[in-house]
């Protein structure tokens, strides 16, 4: 069996003269022992097989007709167990081999009873595992039709390790589905399987849960191209829908937008204010709820609704229509109080509410009055210094709440809940101290000054609904300056969740696969799920970024920020491989405000996690402003410092990044800057990191050579010259060799101004009292400057001065020395003689 595929391969050599070999003799001992007693044989055999149809020496007939009835019948319900198993997998790996009709017609129907054999869990396995092949193999109708409803029944099984291999697979499988089924069907499945009992699936699980969230990608807009909405005016609403851009909430209004709109109001006071708003809002949701169990207030506390993308006229038009739950009432408000003061078409700019319409819920009018009871009191905490003191009987409630799903903490779907009524529960009882120190002597005027200020600040509206900001927002200054001025608010747990929960609402994915990705940071999990889990999060973050796009980082922005951070170094690390990838997903804009700090601090890491960074140092730097980019001139010399000083690879990876930064720079900075750094590491005691950074110096004189003035050039030729050519180590003498060799090869320089600047030194060095030096100048005279058109065909005083410095060397005392300068210049390259001989690299 070990040789049947290199007789295949003589075969198909000589196919003129034995045409039928193969098929007729080879294919069917193949195909015969794959059911042979002997395990070793089996093994062998299959291998054999996979070969043959990788290297397409099988014909298609020959598949039809002689491999896959074989396999049908060694996967027959009274097949030998061992065999059946190997024979399963076989079918699942050469899917991919034979073809999409092949697999469809003789293939697919076995697999699929296959994936329902009762009697042994293995065939289950092996079906589950090679699940995703089957379907990128025969496409995205027949994987809806017949693979999916075997893929659930798969998922569900009573074998862990049956669903965790479905677990593994779950990226491919989701890329043969459609859009629909992959939201609707396939995300409610994984978060079944983010939840499973066994801590091996839900580990396999939250490492495809990345990969799988990528699959929600948008080819069209997953991109690189939506900051243009910043700033645009309430007209282009109804566009921007079309175009699938969805109106955000207030906490997601870019800065662009608050400046327009307030010049001297703050970007963190409105954020403040509005999470506020938000974390009432939240408290009557979390009463309104109580009556519909716990799967409907998980809904409706996290905000998995969004604004559809319907146009802004149906949105108005529903909005008229009667309702009998609280969020209708207050949308009818709002559009009653914005007849007559806003015209139509801004009734839903985003920036005039605090945050989206509330979904409709079915309430019982008795909860609905008591939340619309707690609504007034939350708003008039938020507006006012007025002591927080919610109704006993509603904290009760929350209270009890809490104590049900207690219990059930262990699911992290229950556990969420009850993250959201404690958060509730710890808002609605704040210490009156923090919100009565920003206005002492106050508490006596609250009422008038709350009639004041909404007259000052908020349209003309009914008693509980959402204030909506007035012209002269500047004059929200004074109600809003407790809670500017309020250092603890910002550190105050109270409402932490609730903020955290806001900000990552978007409409890309499912709500709920995100939030189990953000949770992959949690500490908790490293414990009850996989002690690499975080290391899986950074992996995959890219991935996230780009299907999310730009307009939701915020969603991602605080995991990114506690991966940075996180005590491993092997997370840093991936991080920091991936950091260009990052700033190339987020823009310029984004990338610096939240990646350069980042990125600065990956640079005073550890060298596991700073040569991630070094490795992609250019691909990062180019992507910054130019007064940005120069900040990290000063930094670079700080690579040549490393925790291991044996750790050569890293000034040699720094030696190449340099090269491709030389584009970046000016020629003042790369005189400045990086010459000092250039001429160290041509100094270097590694060779290999020596051979890069003569690349990098004659590069060098080449962009300081191009620029005007050249004066930059000149000035580095004549510090190479004193630094090296008259150094007083051979060593260093012969390094000046090499660069003029370079230089020369890479044609960095005009021949004339070579034989200007350095040909007088280079040739001085044929007098050099060490052997080795003048062996390297016998090599570079006559295979690189000799070839050169300018010493060919011009009769000058440089060619003259070369010839007669060959003509001594020629009759040097030293044999090696006489060898190279004698020798025809065709007849060997110096690079690869200099590398190969000792002499000449010491």
């Amino acid at each position: 069996m070990e040789q049947v595929p290199h007789i295949a391969m003589f075969c198909q050599e000589n196919r003129p003269s034995i045409p039928y070999a193969f098929s007729k003799y080879l294919l069917p001992i193949v195909v015969r022992y794959l059911a042979d007693q002997n395990n070793q044989v089996r093994k062998t055999s299959q291998a054999a097989l996979l070969v043959l149809l990788e290297q397409e020496l099988v014909e298609r007939y020959d598949v039809e007709t002689k491999v896959c009835p074989v396999l049908i019948d060694l996967t027959a319900p009274d097949s030998n167990d061992d065999v059946k198993t190997e024979a399963v997998a076989i079918m699942c790996k050469m899917a991919s081999m034979v073809g999409k009709d092949i697999t469809e017609r003789l293939v697919l129907p076995r697999f699929c009873e296959m994936c329902c054999d009762c009697r042994m869990f293995h065939v289950r396995k092996v079906c589950a595992a090679n699940f995703g092949d089957i379907c990128s193999v025969v496409g995205q109708q027949a994987t809806e039709e017949m693979l999916l409803p075997r893929f659930f029944q798969l998922c569900s099984d009573n074998v862990w390790g049956v669903r965790k291999a479905c677990a593994e697979c779950f990226m491919a499988v989701s890329c043969a589905t459609s859009q629909e089924v992959r939201r609707t069907k396939l995300s409610t499945l994984f978060i079944n399987l983010i939840s499973d009992p066994s801590r091996w699936v839900r580990q396999a699980a939250f490492q495809s849960l990345g990969p799988f969230i990528s699959t929600f990608a948008n080819p069209s807009s997953s991109g690189q191209y939506f900051k243009e909405e910043d700033g645009k005016n309430p007209e282009d609403c109804s566009s921007a829908q079309e175009n699938s851009e969805q109106i955000r909430t207030a906490e997601n209004v870019t800065t662009e937008d608050e400046h327009n709109r307030t010049e001297d109001l703050s970007s963190c006071v409105d954020d403040d204010f509005a999470t506020k708003l938000e974390t009432a809002m939240e408290d009557q949701n979390t009463v309104s709820s109580n009556s519909q169990g716990e799967r409907d207030f998980q809904t409706e506390s996290s905000f998995h609704c969004t604004l559809s993308s319907e146009s802004c006229g149906e949105m108005a038009d529903k909005n008229e229509q009667s309702s009998h739950c609280c969020t209708a009432g207050l949308q009818e408000a709002v559009l009653n109080s914005q007849e007559t003061s806003l015209s139509e078409q801004e009734l839903y700019n985003s920036f005039h509410f605090w945050r989206t319409p509330l979904p409709e819920i079915d309430i019982d009018f008795e909860l609905q009055q008591t939340s619309e009871i707690i609504l007034n009191r939350e708003i008039q905490e938020l507006t006012m210094p007025v002591s927080p003191n919610i109704p006993m009987a509603t904290r009760k409630e929350l209270e009890e709440m809490i104590e049900n799903l207690e219990p059930h903490i262990d699911d992290p779907d229950v556990k969420a809940q009850v993250e959201v009524l404690s958060a509730a529960l710890r808002a609605s009882s704040l210490d009156p101290q923090e919100e009565t120190m920003a206005s002492v002597g106050k508490e006596t005027d609250s009422q008038p000054e709350l009639t004041i200020n909404d007259q000052q600040n908020f349209k003309p509206i009914l008693g509980d609904i959402v204030p909506l900001i007035g012209d002269s927002v500047e004059n929200m200054d004074s109600t809003l300056h407790y809670i500017h001025n309020d250092s603890d608010l910002s550190t105050n747990s109270s409402f932490s969740p609730e903020e955290e929960r806001k900000s990552k609402v978007q409409d890309v994915v499912p709500q709920a696969l995100l939030d189990q990705y953000l949770s992959m940071t949690d500490p908790s999990r490293a414990q009850t799920v996989d002690t690499e889990i975080a290391k899986h999060c950074a992996y995959s973050l890219p991935g996230v970024a780009l299907t999310l796009g730009r307009q939701n980082w915020h969603c991602l922005k605080d995991t990114y920020e506690t991966l940075a951070s996180d005590m491993q170094w092997k997370v840093r690390r991936t991080l920091a491989f991936s950091i260009h990838e990052l700033a190339v997903i987020l823009g310029d804009q984004l990338t610096a405000g939240d990646l350069v700090p980042v990125f600065n601090g990956f640079l005073k890491d550890l060298d596991e996690v700073r040569i991630g960074v070094l490795k992609h140092l250019h691909d990062f730097l180019k992507l910054l402003h130019l007064d940005k980019r120069r900040e990290y001139l000063y930094q670079l010399q700080e690579f040549l410092v490393t925790d291991n000083s044996r750790n050569w690879r890293f000034r040699a990876e720094l030696a190449e990044q340099l090269i491709l930064l030389l584009d970046l720079y000016s020629a003042r900075d790369i005189y400045d800057y990086l010459r000092p750094i250039a001429f160290s590491l041509c100094a270097d005691k590694v060779s290999s990191v020596r051979w890069i950074s003569y690349k990098l110096v004659s590069e060098m004189v080449k962009k300081l050579y191009m620029a005007s003035p050249s004066t930059f050039a000149t000035d580095l030729m004549n510090e190479l010259v004193e630094k090296f050519c008259r150094c007083h180590k051979w060593s260093g003498r012969q390094t000046f060799v090499f660069i003029c060799q370079t230089i020369s090869e890479d044609d960095c320089l005009p021949m004339d101004q070579f034989a200007v600047h350095l040909l007088p030194h280079l040739l001085h060095l044929a007098s050099d009292r060490v052997p080795n030096v003048r062996v390297l100048l016998a090599k570079t005279l006559k295979q690189t400057l000799l070839e050169k058109e300018y010493f060919l065909n011009s009769a000058n005083s440089h060619q003259e001065a070369v010839e007669q410095t060959i003509m001594a060397l020629q009759m040097d005392e030293d044999s090696d020395v006489k060898y190279f300068a004698s020798i025809h210049p065709a007849s060997t390259k110096i690079a690869d003689d200099a590398m190969s001989t000792a002499s000449s690299t010491y």
